[in-house]
């Protein structure tokens, strides 16, 4: 076929090389263009014909480029769909120092896909000493998917809180106020007013697997104070109809049902709502007083929070506005 090497003597001849990993064979750029070179159409010379390329295989199977114990492990992922395989491959990738951050997340993601969440857990904590400072944050968060999966909720609570922390510290995002994610494939901005809100909302909904209805219904309303979304208002929902203030509960799902919030429209949305409807009406729409309830949570802790909702104000110093006012209750907050 021309100027094919194999991969490993690095595909110097003609040119830029185009790896193809599954065969094992690299192709230079002439014969790229041998096989892609478009013949003249009418009225155009020789000269003006342009040369069409695939793109090259890194980019077409969304493979980082290299060879590498990490790149081989995304190959096996990725294309051949092994992932028993890449599991070894990641650790070989860890083992080796090659992109160490990517390797432990993305072994840790697979482990979970393979109902191996306790050794994904055990392998995060394990090894993320050797990550970088700004890979902490992703870490956390797969690991408090991986907590959630293993139904370890003490310590879901726990590390939310310590993320909690962070913003209050101003070293969420690195000391940034955006941050750049990525979901399916395309990339989005979070900011951290998102990102505090999602933070409560997943508070809230680990305190509901405990039972702890009350400290659940707390954390969810002071997460849509800040950003109102139709998921969140539902399990708010719940809360109130596991308390037995059907009233309530149903003035929470109205905004749902009216399409008042964010995600309303989604049809997820729109089948919980249904179901928490049909869940009211067969309930007795009897309102209980709350204020005999015994907040079982840190009494501490959601004083914290009602501080840390007063206000959102313009950023006055590097701990952002929403924790301006609860520098007194920053040890209650990090417990």
């Amino acid at each position: 076929m021309g100027a094919g090497v194999s991969a490993g003597q690095g595909g110097k001849q003609g040119g830029v090389g185009y790896v193809g990993l599954e065969k094992g064979l690299e192709f230079s750029e002439a014969d790229v263009r041998k096989k892609t070179m478009t013949s003249p159409r009418k009225g155009e010379r020789a000269d003006q014909v342009q040369v069409q390329q695939d793109p090259p295989y890194h980019v077409l199977h969304k493979l980082p480029p290299g060879d590498s114990p990490y790149v081989r492990a995304k190959h096996v992922q990725l294309v051949q769909k092994d992932p028993e395989a890449a599991i070894v491959l990641f650790w070989k990738a860890i083992n080796a120092g090659d992109r160490v951050d990517s390797a432990l997340k993305d072994m840790a993601v697979v482990m979970k896909q393979q109902d191996r969440a306790e050794e994904a857990i055990e392998a995060i904590k394990s090894f993320r000493d050797r990550c970088s400072k700004q890979a902490q944050e992703s870490l956390d968060n797969v690991l408090i998917d991986l907590y959630k999966k293993c139904g370890r909720v003490e310590e879901q609570i726990e590390l939310l809180k310590q993320k909690l922390w962070m913003i209050y510290q101003g070293e969420a995002f690195n000391g940034k106020l955006t941050k750049t994610a990525r979901s399916h494939g395309r990339k989005f901005q979070v900011t951290i007013k998102k990102e505090t809100s999602r933070i409560l909302g997943n508070l809230g909904w680990a305190y509901m697997q405990q039972g702890n209805h009350v400290a659940a219904e707390v954390v969810y309303r002071k997460a849509q104070i800040i950003d109102p979304d139709a998921n969140k208002a539902c399990n708010l929902c719940l809360c109130l109809i596991k308390q037995t203030r059907y009233v309530e509960a149903q003035a929470v799902l109205d905004d749902v049902l009216q399409g008042a919030l964010s995600g309303s429209d989604e049809p997820k949305s729109k089948i919980r709502a249904k179901e928490l409807l049909q869940e009211l009406e067969q309930c007795q729409t009897v309102v209980l007083s709350s204020n005999s309830l015994s907040l079982n949570i840190e009494d501490a802790f959601l004083e914290g929070l009602d501080h840390l909702m007063k206000h959102w104000t313009p950023l006055r110093s590097r701990r952002l506005p929403i924790f301006e006012e609860i520098s007194s209750f920053r040890d209650q907050l990090a417990c």
